[in-house]
This record gives structure tokens, C-alpha cells and sequence, in this order.
């Protein structure tokens, strides 16, 4: 049990002690939050809890704190005060952070790394993209995200399975066909209209390149509707694979790549006879409609048009049903937030087909802006089409993307500086933090040559400097920002905490010498930073971000 759990347990004891002497009326108590306060004299631990059960035991909060504090006790706490309206502060005797700090150094690799937990199965999908052509940068902060919430959920000991969604079934991939067709007589001299639903694309030439390349004219004098059957399997293929290739290079990857096809027709027709045999589709004018709004969607929907061809609603439908019976017990979608209008007819078939659509949760994606030298970037300067996630990668890195990416919450517009993802500078946050992490490096290459070496107990209680104490307690914090991150699907918890942790260390590497201090000083100083590289390491992992060891 860590300290906050014990001074949580010591209020929450404490509390009950006031009502068993009657000092309280008995009531349903509220969670008690403990916060770091953000000035030292505050003390170590603080909490609002007087003032959030003055509703339960109807008294003034400072009347609650009072009585609390007289009950709380430990050889742990130094003293007690009570500040404002009703605010507990908590000062720690001294040897309680040397003793907590001193089981984190022992802990070594393992430490913020939180034990399994008998948790629901979890499933996170995302990217998700058409196989059609290149990921654009609205395609990267989606990998970015879903591959950070799934290193995250899994660092806080949740049993997490990540999938992509191949949409290759439906209208995308025939006009992928055409589009190639197209090129590919253009480039043969032929004269030709190009659909008006095609892909635009430089990669679309370059495709139609290569089957010529390869094949030559081959495919011209080939009947239409084979050649498009012949081009949609070759541009698909390739396609698929330039995807994976560019979210490999983006440090993504998945458990399961989960094909559309493989959905049509017998699981779509399953899904939709299950919905007619309950009742929630009817026919009318020759199609089949979801009674969608009969779970809460603002309209129905059609599921299968009057032509008897599926809509991509009926795909997802079944789908999604798919997943429900492979066993999940929570599914996370990250879907682009033009798709917002589409959750509540997803989780309506979900509670049609008898699941529990509670257990769908969708994060929507908003749009990424990019900007370089103060001018927003629309276009790519190679095709003229929208930025790829390839040409973002080879322009400020995979590491500086995906901080940026994973800086801000999902949910929110993000304005990415291209300028300063490239600076090599203290201005530029990922450079900030990956610069730490050599420096300690640094510092063990210098401890290496000085024969400075760790035991297993070096004297921690040395660490009394200003600089130091605040590297531990932030240290100490991390452990439970991973739970509260992974509890809200916020990597970019991580993405703050790794950079003010780093903060704190550039600060304490600027005031405390390591070599040339006294023998015991010097080891336990090396102890800290022994601590801080690990849990460097350990968040920015989580965000799919290097630490380098020389820079």
C-alpha cells in the first residue's frame, strides 16, 4: 500500500470513527481525492473532502475538518492543518519519501508497469482507413492516439486487443479500379473519360506504372469488366501494403487486420435476419429499414436498399455484432469526428441486436492544421493533394509526429507547428524530453569511467535538496497517472507528465553535481536519475516515442 492509499484509508476511517461516536450522522461517503499541493508550504497531500461531505453530514466543512483531524493519525504524518474553507493539508514525516522512493528504486524496470487485472476485455479499433491510397496526417493523429491508448490501457494492466477495419468491400474499392483503368490507358496512349468518382491521386499513377512496367500492354485488348476485376486485386494488394508499411514506420501495428469482405454476404445476412426475427426492421418501398429510432437515432435507417444491395450501415452492423461475439467486453472506436452523426445508429443496431451498446465507446477524432512559418498547409508540394503521413514522417520524424499528435486530447482541434517539431531546442517539447533522457545517459557513461557504482540501498535520505525532492515526488506520481490516464482514454496525460518530469529533471541536473561530491551523495544521486531515465523511458514508450541515448 503506497502512502496515499494509506492517508486515504486514514480518512476514510476517520470519518467513520466520527460517526460511530455520533459526532456525524451516518451517510454514503464521497471518494476521497488526494492532490499534490501546487505550493510546498501546503504540504505534501491535500484534500477538498470536509467540504464534499458537508452535503452527508450537514455540518460546515471546517467543523468536518476539525473533527477529521483529530482522528487522523500515523507514524507517517508529521501534522495536520487546516486551510480555506475546509481544506486538509497533510505534512509527511521525512523518512516516508525516502522509504516509498527507496521500494520505486527497487522496483527497477517493473515500476509503472501495474500489475494485470482480472479487467473486461478490451478491443481498441482505429485508422480504420480506406485501402485506396496514401494515410493523410488526419490518418496519423488517429494512430497516433489509438496506438498510445492501447500501449497505455496495457501498461495500466488491461487485457487490450488492437484491430484495423479493412473497408474493402463496397463502392471505394470499384472506383480504386477505375481510377487505375484510367491511368493505365492514359499512359498507353489511349484516349479516355476519367470517373467521376476517382482517386486523384499521384499514387494512383504510380500504380498504373508499375503494372506497365511490369505487364507492359499486357491488360489493353482485355475485356473491361475483367481487366477492372484485375486491377482491383493488384492496386488493393499494393495498397494494403504501402498502408502497413507507413504505420510500421509509425511505430503501429495491430493484432488483427479485420477484411470488410469477409462480411459479405453471410454475416450481413445473419445480422439482418436476427434484427427481422426481433422485429427491429421493416420493409417499406422494396428496402429494409433499422427501427433505429426506437433506441434513441433521430431517424431510421435503411439496412439493405430496394436493389438488395447492403448498406455500409448493414456492414457495420455486422460488424460490430462480430466483435460483441468474439467476446469483447468494452469496444473503443476512434472515428474522424465527420462521422459523429453515426454513433447513435451503431450502438441503436447494437441494442437492437440485444447487446449492451453501453459497452461501445466511440472517441472522435477532430482535424489537424498544419502550419510552417506561421502559414497554414493545405496541400502536399509533391502531388498537390492533401499532406501524407509519409511526408510528415520524413519531414519532422516519427518521433516529433507523434508527440505532437498525442499532445492534445482527441477531442480537440490541433494546430501542428511544423517549424518547431523540427528545432533542435528546448522550445521544441519531444526534443525537451528525449534530451533528458541523454543526459542521463551522459551521466552513466561519466559514473562508468569513475567506477561509480549502485547498491541496492544507497543513502536516499541524502537527497534533501529542493530539486531533488521534487524529482521524487513526481516520480512517486506516476504509478497513478497511469491509472487516471488510462481510466479517461487520455494518452496525453503521459504526453504532459513525461515533459514535466523532464522539466524537473533538466532542473535538478542544473543545481546538483553528481561526480566530484562525496561518495554516498553521489551514488544516491545517481539512484534518482537511475529512476527518472527508467520512467522517461517508460512514458514516452507509452506514447510510441524513442529515448535516445545520445543526442
Amino acid at each position: 500500500m503506497d502512502i496515499k492509499d494509506t492517508l486515504s484509508a486514514a480518512i476514510e476511517q476517520a470519518a467513520k470513527d466520527a460517526i460511530a461516536a455520533g459526532v456525524f450522522p451516518d451517510g454514503e461517503l464521497p471518494k476521497i481525492v488526494l492532490e499534490v499541493p501546487p505550493q510546498k508550504e501546503f504540504g505534501d497531500f491535500a484534500t477538498n473532502f470536509a467540504m464534499q461531505s458537508a452535503r452527508v453530514f450537514h455540518k460546515n466543512p471546517r467543523q468536518i475538518a476539525e473533527e477529521l483531524a483529530k482522528r487522523i493519525e500515523g507514524d507517517w504524518l508529521d501534522h495536520t492543518q487546516i486551510a480555506g474553507p475546509g481544506f486538509l493539508n497533510f505534512y509527511l514525516k521525512g523518512n516516508v519519501l525516502y522509504d516509498s522512493f527507496q521500494k520505486i528504486f527497487a522496483a527497477g524496470e517493473a515500476f509503472g508497469q501495474l500489475p494485470a487485472k482480472d479487467a473486461p476485455k478490451i478491443q481498441v479499433e482505429y485508422v480504420s482507413a480506406n485501402p485506396t491510397g496514401p494515410l493523410h496526417v488526419g490518418h496519423g493523429r488517429g494512430a497516433a492516439a489509438g496506438s498510445a491508448l492501447v500501449n497505455l490501457l496495457r501498461a495500466a494492466g488491461y487485457p487490450v486487443e488492437s484491430e484495423y477495419y479493412i473497408n474493402d468491400a463496397g463502392n471505394q474499392m470499384n472506383n480504386l479500379a477505375r481510377s487505375v483503368n484510367a491511368r493505365y490507358l492514359e499512359l498507353l496512349g489511349q484516349q479516355v473519360e476519367f470517373p467521376e468518382d476517382g482517386y486523384h491521386g499521384q499514387d494512383i499513377i504510380d500504380t498504373a506504372q508499375r503494372i506497365i512496367k511490369k505487364e507492359g500492354d499486357k491488360y489493353l485488348n482485355m475485356d473491361e469488366e475483367e481487366r477492372l476485376t484485375i486491377f482491383k486485386d493488384l492496386a488493393y494488394v499494393e495498397k494494403l501494403a504501402a498502408l502497413k508499411e507507413d504505420l510500421e514506420a509509425f511505430q503501429v501495428t495491430f493484432d488483427k487486420w479485420f477484411s470488410e469482405r469477409t462480411l459479405h454476404p453471410e454475416a450481413v445476412k445473419a445480422a439482418v435476419k436476427i434484427l427481422q426475427d426481433n422485429g427491429n426492421i421493416y420493409e417499406k418501398d422494396g428496402a429494409l429499414w433499422l427501427k433505429s429510432t426506437a433506441y434513441g437515432d433521430d431517424k431510421d435507417r435503411v439496412v439493405i436498399r430496394d436493389n438488395g444491395v447492403p448498406t455500409y450501415l448493414a456492414a457495420d452492423i455486422a460488424y460490430h455484432h462480430d466483435k460483441y461475439e468474439r467476446g469483447f467486453d468494452r469496444l473503443i472506436n476512434i472515428w474522424g469526428a465527420d462521422h459523429h452523426g453515426y454513433v447513435c445508429r451503431v450502438k441503436a443496431a447494437m441494442e437492437a441486436l440485444g447487446h449492451d451498446p453501453e459497452k461501445l465507446t466511440v472517441l472522435l477524432l477532430q482535424m489537424v492544421a498544419l502550419f510552417r512559418g506561421g502559414e497554414l498547409v493545405k496541400m502536399s508540394k509533391r502531388t498537390g493533394q492533401s499532406v501524407t503521413l509519409n511526408e510528415l514522417m520524413e519531414e519532422v520524424g516519427t518521433d516529433a509526429a507523434r508527440y505532437f499528435f498525442l499532445m492534445r486530447s482527441l477531442d480537440s482541434q490541433l494546430d501542428f507547428d511544423l517549424d518547431l517539431a523540427k528545432k533542435k531546442s528546448n522550445d521544441n517539447p519531444v526534443y525537451y524530453i528525449q534530451y533528458a533522457h541523454a543526459r542521463i545517459c551522459s551521466i552513466f557513461r561519466q559514473a562508468e569511467e569513475t567506477k561509480l557504482v549502485l547498491s541496492d540501498r544507497p543513502q536516499l535520505d541524502l537527497l534533501t535538496d529542493p530539486s531533488e525532492i521534487d524529482l521524487i515526488k513526481k516520480i512517486e506520481e506516476y504509478p497513478e497517472e497511469v491509472e487516471k490516464a488510462a481510466a479517461d482514454y487520455a494518452p496525453q496525460r503521459i504526453a504532459r507528465y513525461s515533459y514535466d518530469l523532464a522539466a524537473l529533471f533538466h532542473s535538478f541536473y542544473n543545481k546538483c553535481r553528481i561526480m566530484g561530491v562525496e561518495p554516498q551523495l553521489a551514488e544516491a544521486r545517481l539512484a534518482l536519475v537511475t529512476v527518472t531515465a527508467h520512467v522517461i523511458r517508460h512514458s514516452l514508450g507509452i506514447l510510441g516515442v524513442s529515448a535516445p541515448d545520445h543526442m
